[in-house]
């Protein structure tokens, strides 16, 4: 049943994309990607307050950052590890009060105190989500083989059949694994080229670049796409409905690991108790369990993650962040220059040049 919620979540989310906000709590507006609305994920803001904040959505955090800065006005984001040093130097987040969130100390260190996410002793950012990015395959259509390595990707036999993430940071990511880098953050010119050269062999392949989970689970389900570069939750999901859709994390070249969260956004004009209520609440315990068993996702408490079963968590790679890490590219912050570099390259790779 939790799957089947977890489906008509996303479902209904896909067709919020096309609204600005989920019009709810007007002290609150959360601006996140579509899906993570679900009420699970929040139950002890909602019976706190009767109700949820408004959510506004993003497709990729390139998309927040710019409508970010050009003025929209939301009170608390959801943006990803490699994300937040940008936004923190653009002046788009309010510094934390760590004494006001009640699980502080249960958060896994390894996450919360990466020194990219802080400036003059203050926290700016909060990790909740963390995990894959990695081979995702229908395992009917391919076979172990097919799938061992990330080159397939680029194989010509998979012409039409192929969907990738519309996101630079994921996408970059299977670039650089495909061609033997694991560090980004230390990557040559030569190396960039060598990820871009290889995302340009992808993109005759790709049927379309997906912007939310429940658009990949749709064209998945379908059969229209039997290979993609997704995150757990499609494979968890998909999956969890006997659909014969399977994450292959171990490739020759590994996967893409990641962790996102939540910020406070410069000159929001909510509450403060709230912003704070809805940061408890993702760290409750049942919140937790929930990610885990419905998402396919680890959570950042890792006090909590330790009290649930731990066969469960090896099965599906989330027993410790470190085994999620294993032979991964850990989207790590990066500097400015190559950022942007990216950026624009995807943009040029994805208009067929």
């Amino acid at each position: 049943m939790q799957n089947l919620r977890r489906m008509a979540v996303a479902a209904s989310s896909a067709a919020l994309l096309a609204t600005s906000a989920l019009a709810q709590d007007a002290e609150l507006t959360v601006f996140d990607w579509a899906g993570y609305e679900d009420p699970e994920f929040f139950t002890a803001y909602t019976e706190k307050h009767g109700g949820p904040p408004t959510f506004a959505f993003f497709g990729d955090e390139e998309e927040a950052f710019q409508k970010l800065r050009s003025g929209f006005n939301a009170d608390v984001a959801h943006p990803c590890s490699q994300s937040v040093p940008k936004w923190m130097e653009a002046g788009l987040l309010e510094p934390l009060d760590p004494s006001r969130i009640d699980r502080w100390d249960e958060l896994n260190e390894e996450f919360r105190e990466i020194e990219a996410y802080k400036k003059d002793g203050e926290y700016y950012f909060v990790p909740v989500d963390w995990g894959n990015t990695g081979l995702t395959y229908n395992t009917e259509a391919l076979t172990a083989e097919q799938v061992a390595s990330l080159q397939i990707f680029a194989d010509p036999s998979m012409v039409g059949k192929v969907s990738v993430g519309d996101n630079v940071d994921d996408a970059y990511a299977l670039g650089f694994l495909a061609t033997g880098v694991k560090d980004w953050t230390t990557a040559t010119d030569a190396e960039f080229k060598a990820a871009s050269d290889f995302l340009r062999q992808v993109h005759p392949n790709v049927l379309s670049y997906w912007d939310s989970s429940s658009s990949l689970a749709q064209l998945m389900q379908s059969g229209q796409v039997e290979l993609s570069w997704a995150w757990n939750e499609t494979s968890a999901t998909l999956s969890g409905e006997g659909l014969p859709i399977a994450l292959k994390r171990d490739t020759e070249e590994g996967a893409s690991s990641w962790v996102c969260g939540y910020v406070k956004l410069r000159g929001g004009q909510g509450s403060d108790d709230k912003f704070y209520d809805f940061i408890n609440a993702w760290l409750e315990p049942k919140t937790v369990e929930y990610i885990v068993t419905a998402w396919g996702y680890g959570h950042s408490n890792a006090a909590q993650m330790a009290q649930l079963d731990q066969e469960l968590l090896q099965s599906i790679g989330l027993e410790s962040n470190e085994a999620l890490r294993k032979n991964t590219l850990w989207q790590a912050p990066i500097g400015p220059e190559m950022r942007e570099k990216m950026i624009a390259e995807f943009e040029l790779i994805k208009a067929g040049f």
